[in-house]
């Protein structure tokens, strides 16, 4: 039987966070009746992101060799079967009752799409306190997902385009307002679910310094065109190296 839905995790090098990722996923879709896929696309990874992921319970490894997560997204989308797309990062944990939610809002009819609230795992600093607080009330006011959890219809994506290739950063902000433009003109809700936040890691609050994040921050507030230049969103792709 063909799946219903299609859940794609874009990953570069992500060998370690994907089996906790990859459990939690499975142990969710266990909960839904719909058959279902679970697609990772290994965004170029120089670790063993596609062998950790098909041990670990991915349907499929997609290769995408442009190191973007908008690329990265799309790839795992255009090698789906799904009527419904789930979008969840490589350092995600959902619980498992987020994704039948997110289903049975696709399946009234009545929603193009949505995110979750998003929460940090463990002890957070001030700043990274802050910060989830902040986007939650940004995320809520605006309707804007995150991209650690986004569900949508296949038509929707495909007619938006997908993600915008043109950015290295922010690519679900731009995403979420097309989308939430196309759904409206066809009487559509966009939702940001609730009841269970998805999980992600911290780790970025622990590779870089309070300024550092602050000064990224400022960065993109101030120089909007800088999410255009992969150079300039090294917070999102760069890795410290591993002692």
């Amino acid at each position: 039987m063909p799946p219903t839905y299609s859940i794609i995790i874009p990953a570069y090098n992500e060998a370690e966070e994907l089996p906790e990722t990859l459990a939690a996923i499975r142990h969710a879709m266990a909960g839904v009746q719909a058959p279902g896929e679970c697609i990772v696309v290994d965004n170029n990874s120089s670790d063993d992101t596609r062998a950790v992921a098909l041990q670990h319970g991915a349907d499929k490894v997609v290769h995408e060799p442009i190191n973007q997560i908008a690329r990265a997204r799309n790839a795992g989308a255009a090698q789906s079967a799904g009527r419904h797309l789930i979008f969840i990062d490589a350092d995600t944990r959902i619980p498992p009752e987020l994704l039948p939610e997110a289903l049975r809002q696709l399946d009234t009819g009545q929603s193009v799409g949505g995110g979750s609230v998003i929460k940090f795992e463990g002890e957070v600093s001030l700043i990274g306190r802050l910060g989830i607080g902040l986007w939650e009330r940004i995320s809520r006011l605006t309707r804007t997902a995150a991209g650690s959890f986004l569900y949508c219809q296949r038509d929707a994506f495909e007619a938006i385009g997908g993600f915008d290739q043109s950015l290295y950063a922010s690519e679900e902000v731009r995403f979420s307002r097309q989308l939430k433009k196309w759904g409206k003109s066809r009487g559509l809700s966009f939702q940001i679910l609730d009841q269970a936040p998805a999980m992600t890691s911290a780790r970025k609050l622990k590779w870089y310094s309070g300024p550092q994040i602050l000064g990224w921050v400022g960065l993109m507030v101030i120089m909007p065109l800088a999410v255009r230049s992969r150079k300039l969103c090294g917070f999102w792709y760069d890795r410290p190296p591993k002692d």
